[in-house]
């Protein structure tokens, strides 16, 4: 495309690349920050104690994230994504500012929490302000970019918290934000282009509150479950039970609400139901993985904290090469559905590769079944959304495109906590104990190293076996996705008054 052709919705190419520049750097951040402190989290411990409350460092920015990613695409629609979009990244900047300050770790946890309810708005209100900038037709080179940038910062954050750590400090991890967060401001505010707000607008706080509750109770009972208490315990239960009716009363205000904050009516669009479900399964299985291949190779190839997050490069080229070449092609033809479908296969038989690595498997071996993996993943995470925002009404497209990644994010905290309820139970019955720390098993003696990393492995590959079936079930779903002719303009809401 020339730099001076104008788009359907007037702007250049150079100027959409420009846009795209803005917003994929706030999206960097906030993707990065979802694994980026795992290879910190036991120096952190060191330094502020807490081990106790080691997994609420992470757990408390998934949970405001979650929370808020609704909420951001609501109210994106209602009140313009630009200046929104910009106090998203002011929010996720203090917080990150205070998180390089903590001196305790409930604190930490408390600011992590802050930076996670300005990360909800970065990838949400990212997506959407291309979606207003560039037709769905356009779109698909800019969503695999997307899509490639998203999964790799969400691969690199081990590798880049594990550099930081060794060689600065813990506390570089959150600081090396601040400066990225100002210049993402700046361009912000000097590239994006003025956004659309509607008038007359009512703001659905009672389904905000409901929603809100819910999620909370889910990411508390699959944070706690089989951890601090009992799947089958009258905690876990009675939370259960809340989050089916808190989950029910929201459903019940959505439909009376004036401007819901989830409308009901998404529901009845197919291509929504399929591209949610998919994002969930694939959400669990991406998150899964990033969070239980280091620990194998830390303990099975004795690799370090450092080298077990520069050992998931595979999983993130083939995720980043794939996202850009289904982008490319969905711009050049149109064609869009073929890739979840043969992306979910892809993605199906490397979680089944990965379920066959032992304690012999070598990081050749592993390396080439992540890649597998990723590049199934790649093919599938940005295409659903973007199907997602061609068939709804463009009045919507932020609250869908929200719904799907909100979705996307549920599934990755469903992931990561029954991933460790299946690994930590199956480990158990194995070794008959707790698990070594990985710099101790390299220090048993060698018959005994042997035996504890066989029944490791096979505890963890295990685990991986129970997500080949989730992920045949996303095949299920993809085939079910039709192909709808992609849009090749951009629609405003009407009456828009621009701010």
């Amino acid at each position: 495309m020339h730099d001076q052709s104008v788009n359907s919705a007037g702007f250049t190419h150079r100027q959409v690349l420009v846009i795209f520049s803005a917003l994929m750097l706030g999206m960097v951040l906030a993707a990065l920050d979802q694994t980026i402190v795992a290879t910190a989290l036991p120096t952190i411990v060191g330094d502020l104690g807490g081990l106790d409350h080691l997994a609420w460092v992470v757990t408390a920015y998934m949970l405001t994230t979650t929370i808020s990613t609704p909420l951001y695409g609501k109210l994106g629609d209602l009140f313009g994504r630009k200046r929104l979009f910009q106090i998203a990244i002011a929010i996720f900047t203090a917080g990150s500012v205070l998180c390089g300050l903590a001196s305790s770790m409930p604190t930490l946890i408390a600011f992590r929490a802050v930076q996670g309810a300005g990360a909800g708005g970065l990838i949400v209100l990212g997506q959407g302000i291309i979606a207003d900038v560039v037709s769905p037709r356009e779109r698909g080179r800019y969503q695999g970019l997307f899509g490639a940038f998203f999964g790799a910062s969400s691969v690199a954050g081990p590798l880049l918290g594990g550099f930081l750590t060794d060689n600065l400090s813990w506390r570089w991890v959150f600081t090396i934000n601040i400066p990225l967060g100002i210049l993402a401001l700046v361009m912000a505010g000097v590239f994006l282009p003025a956004s659309v707000r509607r008038t007359n607008v009512t703001i659905d706080y009672l389904g905000a509150g409901l929603l809100s509750a819910a999620i909370t109770l889910v990411v508390l009972i699959t944070t706690w479950g089989g951890n601090e208490y009992e799947w089958r315990s009258p905690t876990i239960v009675a939370m259960a039970v809340a989050a089916t009716g808190l989950t029910a009363a929201f459903v019940g205000a959505e439909r009376r609400a004036a401007e819901p904050l989830l409308p009901m009516r998404l529901f009845q669009n197919r291509t929504f139901n399929v591209a949610s479900g998919t994002g969930l399964l694939i959400g669990m299985a991406m998150f899964g993985v990033i969070s239980f291949l280091p620990l194998y190779l830390q303990t099975v190839n004795g690799a370090s904290a450092t080298d077990s997050g520069l050992l998931l490069a595979p999983l993130m080229l083939g995720l980043l090469g794939s996202s850009i070449v289904a982008g490319r092609s969905v711009t050049r033809t149109g064609r869009y559905r073929r890739f979840p479908v043969a992306g979910t296969v892809i993605a199906t038989g490397g979680m089944f590769l990965l379920s066959t690595l032992d304690g012999d498997s070598s990081m050749l071996e592993s390396g080439l079944y992540m890649t597998v993996c990723g590049i199934g993943i790649g093919l599938v995470m940005q295409i659903v959304v973007l199907a997602t925002q061609n068939s709804v009404p463009i009045s919507d497209l932020g609250v869908a495109t929200a719904s799907v990644n909100f979705f996307r994010a549920i599934g990755g905290s469903l992931g990561v906590a029954l991933f460790g309820a299946l690994f930590n139970a199956r480990l158990a019955a194995s070794i008959g104990g707790e698990a070594l720390r990985p710099e101790a098993v390299q220090a048993l003696p060698d018959v005994e190293r042997l035996a504890y990393v066989d029944r490791f492995a096979d505890a963890l590959s295990g685990t991986f076996a129970y997500a080949v079936p989730l992920l045949a079930l996303a095949v299920v779903l993809a085939l079910s996705l039709r192909e709808l002719p992609l849009r090749t303009s951009t629609i405003h809401v009407p009456e828009p008054e621009v701010v």
